[in-house]
């Protein structure tokens, strides 16, 4: 009788394979795939993971409800213990209140501006940093979920971690190993199982907590340390662990970046890496069964697009603005607006700015200017980072120098978790969730001082026509300045409730209703505060 498994449709079902044949090198011996078949026909492939030993496990989350039936796939179909083994699954309607789970798979949305999920429930990108979290310089599990449950309180749904190849350090430094060591041998021959089951109680964690994770595979360099075939393997085995969990692949962080000592850094992106890394891109999408959305992380100013060779890899876009605090921002919105108006359209991001307190430059107020205008310029989302959390410095763990010689930050990660803009970038997203913001579009022509790529200090603005209409303005209006702001464009003596919003604090000013004059003109008062302000205009029907 074949074996008759229950599980969850989307939740993670577990179990394993041993081969009663020994393999000196297992690793590499073989591969091993479970093929599902639904009882509507449709298929799913499924790769397991080398467990240690001769153990090799599946994860598999059912996509539907209903009956399966299921049959090994081994390269070595000779290994009986392995090859041809077969059963059946019942997988019943999941009825839990995880957000990742209960409204299906992410995807990108109709509009190929935004995400939502499987079943049209929209999906605002808020992220946070954590390139290290996988590593032990987050302590498991005090550190590591107290920090998920602060960012979760705080309005996070996504966070970006790194698959054990971290950035800004060499191959096997030991700022990268967890309680377990490295995630591969020094020759890259084999992977560490118990690296990666440590790494899988926190990805598990993150989904827990209603975190998305967007998984980095590696950093874009240490391609040329494994070379093309290795990291497929790699990759193999991040999708036969982490696929049936509610996650978004990067293949890899600054994609086509040379490493900082090595003779082309400095000179431009590295065209061999991004072809190669193309390669493994189709390869992650061919082996991935649940078609998880694909982008890439780009260098400063380098859109993803602009960094590989067949933008069909990606599903949307990432972009970092650089590390120059406010100087940084007129470079991203130039970029921003360039890369929406290619074909095919796919959603951006604004994945990595300058983090908040890092360099001088780059306080809380950089981070609510860089959402706004990203956001009302188009952006699908945000992913916010904060000095000294990104690498998870502590009193007894600092960061230290980067290749390149210099320090980023001696903050640590607890004085970085209560710095203001997180919190702020929060109450961002929870102002923009009162209206139907995936419906948004540029409303640039109802402002009278225009911000853009060229003038970041100006006004931007976005909305639903007829419905709803938001502002964003970094300077305020003084009392002896003629140049009074003004909004235009809200139809001949229309009523609107108006009022502004704080966003350092959350705080509605309510300035009641307001009548747009004959030519569909309003003066904006002058603000309660000499701050960035949001105003908010919604139509009274």
């Amino acid at each position: 009788m074949p074996e008759q498994r229950v599980a969850t449709q989307f939740l993670a079902s577990e179990w394993g394979y041993v081969s009663a044949r020994p393999y000196d090198d297992p690793f590499n011996a073989l591969e091993l795939d479970v093929l599902f078949t639904h009882e509507s026909s449709q298929t799913w492939r499924v790769p397991t993971y080398w467990a240690g030993e001769q153990e090799w496990r599946v994860r598999f989350a059912p996509p539907l409800e209903g009956h399966y039936s299921y049959q090994t796939l081994s390269s070595d179909t000779t290994n009986d213990s392995l090859h041809d083994q077969r059963g059946a699954l019942i997988a019943h309607a999941y009825t839990g209140k995880n957000h990742l789970l209960a409204h299906g798979p992410l995807r990108v949305a109709e509009s190929k501006r935004t995400f939502a999920f499987a079943d049209g429930t929209p999906f605002f990108w808020l992220g946070d940093t954590w390139w290290f979290s996988l590593a032990k310089r987050l302590v498991w599990p005090e550190e590591f979920q107290r920090i998920a449950r602060d960012r979760q309180a705080k309005g996070f749904n996504v966070v970006q971690v790194v698959a054990g190849l971290y950035p800004d350090m060499p191959p096997f430094d030991p700022r990268g190993v967890n309680e377990a060591g490295f995630p591969w041998e020094k020759d890259y021959q084999r992977i560490h199982p118990s690296y990666f089951e440590l790494a899988d109680l926190r990805i598990q964690w993150l989904v827990r907590c209603d975190l998305l994770p967007c998984i980095v595979g590696s950093w874009g360099y240490y391609l040329k340390e494994l070379g093309p075939s290795k990291m497929k393997q790699h990759w193999r085995n991040l999708i036969a662990r982490w696929g049936a969990y509610p996650v978004v692949w990067c293949l890899a962080g600054e994609l086509a970046m040379p490493y900082y000592l090595d003779e082309k850094f400095g000179t431009g992106d590295d065209p061999d890496l991004a072809q190669s890394w193309v390669e493994i891109g189709h390869y992650v999408r061919a082996t991935d069964p649940y078609h998880r959305l694909v982008t890439v992380h780009p260098s400063s100013n380098n859109p993803g697009r602009q960094q590989v060779t067949d933008d069909s890899v990606m599903d949307f876009e990432m972009l970092q603005s650089g590390h120059d605090g406010y100087d940084s921002i007129q470079t991203m919105l130039g970029v921003l607006a360039q890369q929406r108006a290619l074909a095919p359209t796919m959603p951006i991001l604004v994945d990595e700015i300058n983090y908040e307190e890092q360099v001088h430059n780059s306080h809380a107020e950089v981070q609510r200017l860089a959402f706004w205008t990203a956001f009302l310029s188009g952006s699908a989302g945000f992913t916010y980072g904060a000095s000294g959390l990104w690498a998870f410095n502590s009193e007894a763990q600092p960061w230290g120098a980067s290749p390149h010689g210099l320090t980023w930050s001696d903050m640590t990660w607890e004085e970085a978790l209560v710095l203001p803009g997180g919190v702020q970038l929060g109450y961002a997203k929870q102002l923009l969730e009162r209206y139907e913001w995936w419906r948004f579009e540029s409303l640039q022509t109802c402002v009278s001082q225009l911000g853009d790529s060229s003038n970041y200090t100006g006004m931007f603005a976005a909305g639903i026509p007829g419905e709803v209409l938001i502002v964003y303005s970094l300077k305020p209006t003084f009392p002896w300045n003629k140049k009074r702001k003004i909004v235009s464009g809200l139809g001949a003596e229309t009523s609107y409730h108006a009022f502004f919003w704080n966003p350092r604090k959350d705080q509605d000013h309510d300035l009641g209703t307001i009548t747009s004059d004959a030519e569909g003109n309003w003066l904006v008062p002058f603000e309660p505060t000499l701050q960035d302000w949001v105003v908010v205009l919604e139509k009274i029907s």
